[in-house]
């Protein structure tokens, strides 16, 4: 498991019924976490690897099984969640969150529900 992913997910400080959308999943370690805090809430994942989708989903099998998880092939500029809407969005590692911020901040909040929040963390590998 991972440190970092740990602090982040920490202090992003998810209740039982948020509802938390993660931009950019990868192998589903945050999604773990998340999803361990959640009773009535919900996670939805987007990634545009469908390999690294598979490996969320496989590990958070227990998770997608409960109806708490979902994973979704997409990228950020295409994804449609249709009317959903999310207390928290988490973009960890996210390009487009470092290199066009204001751009990637307007796609993520057109699913924010009202006093939702946006965090992005974009940190280099191995720190």
């Amino acid at each position: 498991m991972s440190d970092r992913l740990a602090l982040i997910v920490t202090a992003l400080d998810v209740l039982p019924d948020d509802r938390v959308l993660e931009i950019g999943c990868g192998h589903g370690v945050a999604a773990t976490l998340i999803c361990d805090r959640l009773a009535s809430g919900s996670y939805t994942a987007i990634d545009r690897s469908p390999k690294m989708i598979a490996a969320a989903e496989r590990r958070n099998a227990a998770h997608v099984a409960a109806g708490r998880a979902e994973f979704i092939v997409a990228t950020l500029e295409d994804a449609d969640l249709g009317e959903r809407r999310f207390d928290k969005v988490l973009a960890v590692r996210v390009r487009l969150f470092h290199s066009e911020p204001e751009r990637a901040r307007a796609l993520a909040e057109r699913w924010l529900a009202p006093g939702g929040s946006v965090t992005s963390v974009y940190d280099g590998p191995g720190t």
